[in-house]
């Protein structure tokens, strides 16, 4: 494109004769080319209008976020700072309550805790004092039917024996009496 620019402006331009005055005796001197010279500010003018909207203003203006963002953030730290500093002095006030009132309630369960103690004992020996008595009661009754179990076997055994002893010599109508008073007899007593 440049040099595109720059055939044309070598094509529009006319031969100029040699000036007496002091600027084109300058520009012929150093070689300067008014059409390359205005073909190159109108493609320096080109490109830093390229640059400036398509790279210089993005970046500015992503570095005005970032800087607005970094001010955002230092604002939201010493704000934090400052809400740190009153948890910090509510949490010590809050501890300091806590710790008198875990004395308190310490106090308080040991003091229900040695009554629930002393109750506890009383309870245990009602109740052993209570079971003993059962088991009291319990053996006293086994023991009575132990006693009617062996009467009731010693009967039997009896009634067995003599019904042996018996069988050899007495009729069969004694014997079923016979029989019949000693279970009577055993059961009453």
């Amino acid at each position: 494109m440049l040099t595109h620019l720059l055939l044309l402006a070598e094509t529009a331009a006319p031969e100029v004769a040699p000036a007496a005055t002091g600027i084109s005796k300058i520009t012929q001197d150093f070689g300067i080319s008014w059409p390359f010279v205005l073909a190159q500010v109108l493609n320096f003018s080109i490109v830093a209008f390229l640059l400036w909207r398509f790279a210089f203003k993005p970046v500015l203006a992503t570095l005005d976020e970032r800087q607005r963002k970094i001010a955002d953030g230092l604002r939201y730290t010493e704000e934090m700072k400052a809400k740190l500093e009153a948890v910090q002095q509510e949490s010590v006030a809050a501890a300091k309550r806590s710790q008198a009132e875990a004395s308190k309630v310490i106090d308080e369960a040991r003091k229900s805790a040695k009554e629930f103690l002393d109750k506890q004992s009383q309870e245990a020996a009602a109740k052993a004092g209570e079971i003993l008595a059962k088991a009291q009661q319990v053996i006293e009754l086994e023991k009575k039917k132990m006693l009617a179990e062996a009467r009731t076997e010693i009967a039997r055994l009896v009634i067995e024996t003599t019904q042996r002893v018996l069988a050899r010599e007495l009729s069969e109508a004694d014997r079923s009496r016979y029989n019949e008073s000693a279970s009577r007899e055993l059961t009453n007593i």
